[in-house]
């Protein structure tokens, strides 16, 4: 059984990955478990906000136990937000396969802005990834590095050395899937996946192209050490 923890910053291309993982008749997907729990104990400010935490399980050690003690596919992969993983106890991260998702932060804090008018370093999740990544290498694990950037200019390779890394075969179908919502879909997808409801694929997304607010180069000089670092270690399109 292999569980793969899937450690994303927001308004990166988690549910276009996630999506693509539901291609594969091995796997069973999870969408964002911990949302509920972290909106609970933070006062983010996000849309939905009592409608998520009413939808879901809010413990976080049942949130665990009930993800590590899935056994219905070969395959159970989890989506999560790394500025959700607050608190959660380490024996989850040495239970799982960890995969961080990283984004260039200036696209990042670009994207979310539209969504989290003052978003912090917490909301982007960035220094958060990075304290994950550090913690679960110290454990032993090797995890794996996805940069956004790279799996949109080749899919079909960065993908393949992901499933290679895994330990699991490549499957063609995992490119492509039906535009709209699927069923595993939280009930927060209304407010967040307008872009990839819209998508077949692995696209370029449009909020590629916003330009960062002078507001918040602050935010993003802070980000990008972190966000380099992390780059060094990731999967690269050939």
């Amino acid at each position: 059984m292999l569980h793969i923890n899937l450690i994303s910053s927001p308004r990166n291309i988690s549910t276009a990955l996630m999506y693509s993982f539901a291609q594969r008749k091995d796997t069973k997907v999870v969408d964002e478990p911990f949302y509920g729990y972290y909106l609970k104990i933070s006062p983010a400010k996000h849309p939905g906000r009592e409608e998520v935490i009413e939808s879901m399980e809010t413990n976080p050690a049942q949130i665990v136990e009930d993800l590590l003690l899935f056994n219905n596919r070969p395959v159970l992969f989890i989506k999560n937000m790394a500025h959700h993983l607050i608190g959660i106890e380490e024996r989850f991260f040495t239970s799982v396969t960890n995969v961080f998702l990283i984004r260039n932060p200036e696209q990042l804090i670009s994207s979310l802005v539209r969504v989290v008018p003052e978003p912090t370093m917490t909301d982007i999740g960035v220094a958060k990834q990075y304290e994950l990544y550090n913690q679960v290498t110290k454990s032993g694990q090797r995890p794996v590095v996805l940069d956004s950037g790279e799996l949109l200019k080749n899919p079909d390779g960065v993908l393949n050395g992901l499933c290679r890394r895994l330990g699991i075969s490549f499957e063609r179908a995992m490119l492509s899937w039906k535009p709209g919502p699927r069923p595993e879909d939280g009930v927060w997808a209304k407010y967040w996946y307008q872009n990839v409801h819209k998508s077949s694929g692995f696209e370029p997304q449009a909020t590629s192209t916003h330009e960062l607010p002078e507001r918040l180069a602050t935010l993003y000089e802070e980000a990008l050490p972190f966000y380099r670092e992390m780059f060094e270690k990731a999967l690269k399109a050939e």
